[in-house]
């Protein structure tokens, strides 16, 4: 069967037949017979179908031929497109978009969709997505109703999920350093197993969940993150992460994390894999509590002075007592490990100190004498206090001044630890790009409305949660490029989003999107956030 193309000259229609060859057996020759199929549509290459009298057919036609380029639009409408745009270009820019098609064939057009309405419409509800959707240019193109939208967050995979996170972490630069940290999201449902009461960093008096993320220290962008119960303190999520971003092929990883995670297991698991990190740990660490003594006086001697820092600035090489138990040949493995030791002192962190303490050891010393002891405060009424009681004078209570002058000595000081990086200067820069992650948990809870959630179906938060990450690559792509051109100075990121999606195409059918007009501040903002820029009026592509 072969497909023959005709030209009418007196209409001047091209014909399409359909020709099927036979073998004539009366005339012993081969022959062919050929059905009129339909008419060609010289505009699209598109084939028309005829009821055989080179009249339209009245059933339904087929789709229409999918080509590349300019998708045309069905109707005649206008639409906002500018920060639309933008969301495209960092989506090519940063492989989102293609990672996502890879990892979700079937439905990356609407995670898109709805990240992009997380990042422009801030704090605002998904139920307000409809009205969203029709007047703005997006992925997706059409609304995402809230069944819809459930069964998207349901139907996102934990191995769809880890495939992404393998895409983009490839995607990073292998020996930059990477800020892990978490934050806690409340939530009132009673029904998902690892909502739990735990340390609450917004200090709200609720259960929650935990959610850790991990940063580029370069690239500021998160590529990884995982969801844990509300209940597990920050050093036991160590030794897990290190096998699951073993699990997702990434080899020889660099952290940068804060003193929550320090822990003697921690430091040994992390020698134990060759693993590179840089850590915060508290001043009254042993070890480091005999550097501060060896600094003594000098502490503010000018010639220890850093002035991009405003610090003095001190470091020395040390032997940490590395041991890792061996089951299958019952021993214990002990040995010493090098690693850098770096402490910072700040007068002005000096004096707080000194007020913070007062303040514990007010709060110390009235909890003896109500009686109303706080069990997790027994170590530190050991340490500091002589307490006596008789039933004549009741609590009598006397200090250890030893141990509060110990305490004395440690004031003003920070103290960072890795077995990498030799330059105190070098890792006091590479520990404050933990801010970014800081930020980034600003966005999660507030911009894309995550400080409390409400559902109470563990695939729907899964889902939700995925959706909300993606939103949040942009959000610190835009943030990044926002602090690198000094754009705070003039704009919030709200501003410079609202900035651009006044910009408006016109969408007629059959035809590519025509852009409106663009100013020249609207212009240079795609120049600054480091992507092609739709010209102002007036300019060519050469401009």
């Amino acid at each position: 069967m072969a497909m023959v193309k005709q030209l009418d000259k007196r209409s001047g229609i091209t014909y399409v037949y359909e020709s099927v060859s036979y073998w004539d057996k009366e005339k012993k020759q081969p022959r062919s017979k050929r059905t009129l199929i339909g008419r060609l549509d010289t505009a699209t290459g598109a084939i028309v179908p005829t009821d055989g009298r080179g009249k339209r057919r009245t059933q339904k036609e087929p789709d229409p031929v999918i080509r590349k380029g300019p998708v045309p639009t069905v109707k005649t409408e206008r639409l906002f497109f500018g920060a639309t745009y933008l969301l495209d270009q960092i989506g090519e820019e940063t492989g989102v978009t293609a990672d996502l098609k890879i990892c979700f064939p079937n439905h990356y057009k609407q995670i898109l969709s709805i990240a992009y309405y997380l990042v422009l419409e801030d704090q605002n509800p998904l139920f307000r997505f409809k009205k969203w959707a029709a007047i703005h240019k997006h992925p997706y193109g059409k609304d995402i109703p809230s069944q819809r939208s459930t069964e998207l967050f349901q139907s996102i995979t934990e191995e769809a999920k880890m495939q992404f996170f393998r895409l983009q972490g490839k995607r990073r630069v292998e020996k930059e350093y990477w800020a892990y940290d978490s934050t806690s999201i409340s939530s009132r449902s009673e029904l998902l197993k690892q909502v739990k009461y735990g340390k609450n960093k917004d200090g709200d008096h609720l259960p929650q969940i935990n959610l850790a993320l991990i940063f580029g220290e370069k690239s500021h962008l998160p590529f990884y993150y995982r969801k844990l119960a509300g209940n597990i303190p920050d050093a036991k999520t160590i030794q897990e992460l290190i096998r699951e971003l073993d699990v997702l092929g990434y080899g020889k990883i660099k952290l940068v994390m804060d003193r929550g995670y320090y822990s003697v297991d921690n430091i040994n698991a992390l020698f134990k894999r060759h693993l590179k990190f840089l850590c915060g740990t508290t001043s009254s660490l042993s070890f480091a509590k005999e550097f501060i003594r060896e600094i003594g006086n000098k502490k503010d001697h000018y010639e220890y002075y850093n002035s991009d820092l405003e610090l003095y600035v001190f470091s020395k090489t040390i032997a940490w007592d590395y041991e890792q138990d061996r089951p299958h040949k019952g021993d214990t493995i002990k040995e010493d490990r090098r690693m850098y030791l770096h402490l910072y002192f700040n007068p002005d962190k000096l004096s707080d100190d000194g007020k913070a303490f007062n303040r514990k050891m007010d709060t110390l010393k009235a909890e003896l004498l109500s009686g109303k002891r706080n069990p997790e405060h027994e170590k530190d009424y050991r340490k500091y206090f002589e307490v006596k009681e008789t039933p004549k004078r009741g609590i009598s209570l006397s200090f250890k001044q030893d141990a509060i002058d110990a305490a004395h000595e440690r004031y003003g000081f920070f103290v960072l630890i890795s077995n990498e990086v030799k330059d105190p200067v070098t890792a006091l820069r590479l520990y404050r790009m933990r801010d970014v992650a800081e930020k980034a948990f600003w966005n999660v809870k507030e911009r894309l409305n995550l400080r409390r959630t409400m559902t109470s179906s563990k695939s729907f938060l899964e889902g939700k949660l995925f959706v909300a990450f993606v939103a949040l690559i942009y959000l610190s792509y835009i943030q990044k490029r926002m602090e690198e051109k000094g754009l705070f100075s003039t704009y919030t990121m709200h501003e410079l989003l609202d900035e651009l999606d006044v910009i408006e195409c016109f969408m007629e059918p059959g035809k590519a999107p025509i852009q409106g007009e663009v100013l020249k501040k609207q212009e240079q903002i795609y120049r600054d956030m480091e992507v092609a820029p739709l010209l102002a009026a007036g300019q060519g592509a050469d401009a």
